[in-house]
């Protein structure tokens, strides 16, 4: 048996942020042409590694049902010409969540994490002015995740522990 905790986090107010503004040559620019096909390509590519899978058998129609709706956004990051990463957010209520968020095994320790995440962040403030902005992870994700998190300026408000 092993235990997973997941760690909710929350940002009530845009000047919680800490932005980290080094890009180091990360481009992070909107997808504004929504195609299913990106999304699940990005889930897969950043998320193998961080064990993703809710989604990985989703048909066609799911795919599209998810990324088709105003409700959700996708960010790319690039880096010299490559996909490096990419982050999705979700606007619920007067909420944004930070849906996923990751880089691709081959950009990370680069330097990049921090600036992406402010990337998501600040987009998520300029959104339609939310009353909150708030992401979740868990133990499988990369170590330094939660830490980045929270130098970001994000505060925890609720943590979940699961045995599988």
């Amino acid at each position: 048996m092993v235990e997973i905790t997941t760690w909710h986090l929350e940002m009530t107010s845009p000047e919680q942020s800490v932005p980290r503004n080094e890009s180091r040559g990360l481009l992070v620019a909107e997808c504004e042409v929504d195609q299913w096909q990106f999304n699940r390509f990005l889930y897969q590519f950043v998320g193998a590694a961080w064990e993703w899978q809710d989604k990985l058998s989703w048909p066609e129609q799911e795919w599209r049902s998810y990324v088709e709706r105003p409700e959700l956004r996708t960010w790319l990051a690039s880096c010299e010409g490559s996909p490096a990463g990419y982050f999705e957010l979700e606007k619920q209520g007067s909420d944004v969540e930070i849906k996923y968020f990751g880089l691709a095994p081959a950009f990370i320790g680069r330097g990049f994490g921090s600036y992406l995440l402010s990337q998501a962040i600040h987009n998520a403030w300029r959104w339609d002015s939310p009353e909150r902005v708030w992401v979740h992870t868990c133990s499988l994700d990369h170590p330094s995740a939660l830490t980045n998190y929270q130098a970001r300026g994000f505060s925890l408000f609720k943590t979940d522990v699961e045995a599988i």
